[in-house]
């Protein structure tokens, strides 16, 4: 996503050895900004760094509707990877529409960032944390462009967007911005040329019962049309299809990622949900023993909650708190049983209410493993291996098979 407005700075300090790895000082001096790929991971940690909290980035394998449904909901934006073109710029609007914040990409690079922020400065129920919101207020009266030139100078989204900047990463951005800049001066009215043009992400999102298209390249959003289904995304998906058919087969690569609410939620709502039916059902059933003054069946026994291995309570491992279980809300099935007095039925319930704890713990430990599998992906992808390559490349050469080596990455 290399096609914006602004050059950038044209001088940059580094160490001697570019294989060397960045420095957090050299990041720090650093104006622009690194290419990020369109992995679900750093975007992900990305959003955490940021503050925002409550939702969580996925890949979308296919526009088919049957796949499309698999998606949790709500789906709060796409995120679109393609080869830019530009399309007509009468499609957009005049100007940015009240309610909308848009910013338009104005320093290299930046476009995942870009995009991120253009999707959840428009989901109100969102956390952004105290670094964006306070961003989004004070950017709240500006213009698309206004808002681009914030992002650019913003040290703390280009700190951790730049989190991800290996030494080559930000050398190759300089020698980008540098060709560019030399192509200019060739030519007084440069054409576009689409060999030339970079990779891109642009967002769609729902506002105002409207779907739109968020291109930060483009100077306004471009409005798609009301929302014709409860669901959006099936309305997006043909904009997107017709975008990837403008090319030929096998020249150009896409990637589509979807901005959806965190799935760790809303099982920690339903866990939380389980353990106060559970509890409640079951002071109901010991009360109705003494009442009637009957000895306790084993099965009603709160010994063997324990051995079943039933939470009971809040827990850290499984991100609940008491919190959570007091503000619950029974279902009406679960809370018509306390008011039944049936101990068989009651029994059934709180083995129906057992098998399906288990089944939502689970659930939630993949969560939080798929959490940590993002954390640790984007960890891996920070640590810039420059050194450790070039070691590589020195044994291959002392070894004489350098050349080998290049001939096969070459045609590979």
């Amino acid at each position: 996503s290399g096609d914006a407005s602004s050059e950038g700075p044209s001088s940059r300090t580094y160490s001697q050895d570019p294989s060397a790895p960045a420095t957090n000082e050299e990041r720090s001096r650093w104006k622009g900004f690194c290419e990020i790929e369109s992995e679900p991971a750093f975007f992900n940690v990305m959003l955490r760094d940021f503050g925002v909290e409550g939702v969580r980035v996925q890949e979308v394998v296919s526009l088919d509707p049957d796949m499309l449904a698999y998606l949790p909901r709500p789906v709060y934006g796409l995120i679109f990877l393609f080869k830019w073109r530009e399309e007509d710029p009468d499609k957009q609007e005049p100007s940015c529409p009240e309610g909308i914040w848009f910013a338009n990409q104005t320093v290299n690079n930046a476009c995942a960032s870009v995009a991120l922020l253009n999707i959840v400065n428009n989901i109100p129920e969102l956390k952004l944390g105290e670094h964006l919101e306070q961003f989004k207020e004070f950017t709240a009266d500006f213009t698309p462009a206004l808002r681009g030139d914030a992002i650019g100078n913003f040290e703390f989204v280009k700190t951790i967007h730049n989190s991800f900047a290996r030494k080559m990463d930000m050398l190759n951005a300089d020698l980008q911005l540098k060709n560019d800049a030399a192509a200019r001066k060739k030519s007084k009215a440069k054409d576009s040329d689409e060999d030339d043009a970079g990779f891109h992400f642009i967002a769609f999102i729902p506002v105002q019962d409207k779907v739109w298209k968020l291109d930060g390249l483009e100077r306004q959003p471009q409005n798609l049309g009301p929302i014709a289904d409860d669901d959006w995304v099936l309305q997006v998906a043909p904009e997107i299809e017709t975008r990837m058919a403008q090319y030929e087969d096998g020249q150009i690569e896409f990637a589509i990622l979807s901005l959806v609410k965190e799935p760790l939620i809303k099982l920690v709502a339903v866990l939380a949900e389980n353990v106060k039916s559970i509890t409640s059902i079951h002071r109901h059933l010991l009360q109705i023993q003494s009442d009637r003054g009957e000895p306790q069946p084993d099965s009603l026994d709160g010994k063997e909650l324990v051995q079943q291995d039933l939470l009971l309570g809040p827990s850290e491992q499984y991100r609940l708190s008491q919190e959570a279980i007091d503000q619950a809300v029974l279902s009406p099935e679960n809370e018509q049983q306390l008011k039944s007095d049936d101990l068989v039925a009651m029994s059934a319930v709180m083995q129906q209410l057992s098998t399906a704890q288990t089944s939502i713990r689970a659930s939630i430990r993949d969560e939080i493993s798929a959490i940590q599998a993002d954390d640790d992906r984007a960890a891996s992808r920070r640590n810039d291996r420059g050194l450790l390559a070039k070691g590589l490349l020195q044994v291959l050469e002392r070894m004489g098979r350098l050349s080998i080596f290049m001939e096969s990455a070459c045609c590979s």
